[in-house]
């Protein structure tokens, strides 16, 4: 087992399964020093850990990922003074409310499931159904370019503008500054889970958040005023009696929203593609029989999920695998590694579109199960449908670039062209 193992460098994201299953067999609850967190590998005990919120609380979402590593504010200094000051300026909100705003992500027991309920309306099996006849133009949009023979990018083409235009328009705010959220989002992505866990009061990255926590504010402001058919108008209208969501919430909420309503969505159609090209016999059975992409979407989240992992913070004393783990360590179930845990999940580094596997947590488990789980599964049904008549007749000679990020795993850029 190599010593130097931590779940948040970068020199295991090409590929982390083969080091995943050393974890596995050798430090099923690996100690990481630099991270000061307990990697927890097994399928069994990932799941132990996400059906206990009693045990593990979701709470390090926010003080890991969100406030690097802090439990109340960070300390002072003159750069964080700056950037205080020109948010106060620019969005006119309370930066101390910061450190105790509920947090969807990072909510437990009777939080969470208030936090949840707000938002569950415009989740409902409904309301994501309606949204499948959006989904398809887009996509047609995207295969004219494809059919056309033009470079063509599957993440800047297709992966990318149909889980931003849908989340956009469900959130009412513009389409055309999609550009915009695509942009906010790689940022907060680098600055919370990538390289260095990025600064972020450097200045560029500080000034995007003030940039779009400005433009958040302004469309909440927008929807007191003018409230329309959307989901920010019905998470506005939870600002009411005293245990509605402040302006601050309500603005951090919609950003969770446009985030995430993207990143999960557009990684999975990437990896989807990535891996039915990397195994041809796998992807001529889907040609040959398109009823089976719902199950090519399944083996995805299993075989290469787009979040890897989450982390927990212990709440008590705990073992697990008979290892202790103390009453206030960082805790971090690997999602990636639990779906290829041999114990569940034969031959687990095989990719099988028909394996349809049962219990796997690609969208987590338990009470943080991914809200947006149905829409992404929606919008990448829909994208791969009208990708794989075309599939078996492309190929991709770039090289393979990812995010660059221990979270988020997914293609960068991914260029198909007619094989020759």
């Amino acid at each position: 087992m190599d010593p130097t193992y931590d779940p948040c460098r970068p020199e295991w994201r090409d590929d982390p399964y083969p080091l995943y299953r050393e974890l596995r067999e050798a430090a099923p609850v690996y100690w990481a020093p630099t991270t000061r967190a307990f990697c927890v590998s097994r399928y069994a005990d990932v799941m132990f850990v996400l059906r206990s919120p009693e045990i593990f609380s979701s709470r390090a979402m926010f003080t890991f990922l969100m406030n690097q590593g802090y439990e109340g504010r960070p300390p002072l200094s003159w750069a964080l003074l700056r950037f205080l000051a020109k948010l106060v300026w620019r969005t006119r909100l309370n930066p101390l409310e910061f450190t105790t705003a509920r947090h969807l992500i990072a909510a437990d027991g009777e939080q969470h499931t208030s936090l949840r309920s707000i938002v569950n309306r415009g989740f409902t099996p409904r309301r994501i159904a309606a949204w499948e006849a959006r989904a398809r133009e887009l996509v047609a949009e995207a295969m004219v370019k494809l059919r056309s023979g033009a470079p063509f990018d599957l993440i800047g083409d297709l992966a990318i503008p149909l889980p931003v235009s849908i989340i956009a328009e469900m959130l009412g705010v513009e389409t055309s500054r999609q550009s915009d959220f695509k942009r906010w989002s790689d940022t907060i992505v680098h600055m919370v889970t990538g390289p260095g866990r990025g600064n972020p009061l450097a200045p560029r990255t500080a000034d995007t958040m003030i940039e779009v926590l400005a433009y958040l504010r302004q469309v909440v402001e927008d929807r007191k005023r003018r409230p329309t058919d959307d989901l920010v108008s019905a998470i506005v209208a939870e600002q009411d009696g005293e245990s509605g969501l402040s302006v601050r919430e309500v603005v951090q909420f919609v950003l969770l929203l446009l985030v995430a309503g993207n990143e999960t969505t557009t990684n999975l159609i990437g990896n989807a593609v990535a891996a039915l090209l990397d195994h041809p016999s796998e992807l001529a059975r889907v040609v040959a029989d398109p009823a089976l992409v719902p199950d090519v979407i399944e083996e995805t989240l299993r075989y290469d999920p787009p979040i890897q992992m989450v982390f927990r913070t212990a709440m008590q004393d705990v073992e697990v695998a008979g290892t202790r783990i103390p009453k206030g360590a960082y805790v971090v179930p690997l999602l990636g590694s639990a779906n290829r845990d041999e114990r569940q999940f034969p031959d687990p580094d095989r990719f099988d579109v028909s394996r349809r596997p049962q219990g796997h947590v690609g969208f987590g488990f338990g009470k943080h199960f991914c809200l947006g789980a149905s829409l992404a599964r929606l919008e990448a049904r829909v994208a791969l449908e009208g990708l794989v008549p075309h599939l078996g007749q492309l190929e991709s000679t770039s090289p393979r670039e990812r995010v660059d990020s221990f979270l988020v795993r997914g293609p960068r850029r991914l260029e198909l062209h007619r094989a020759a």
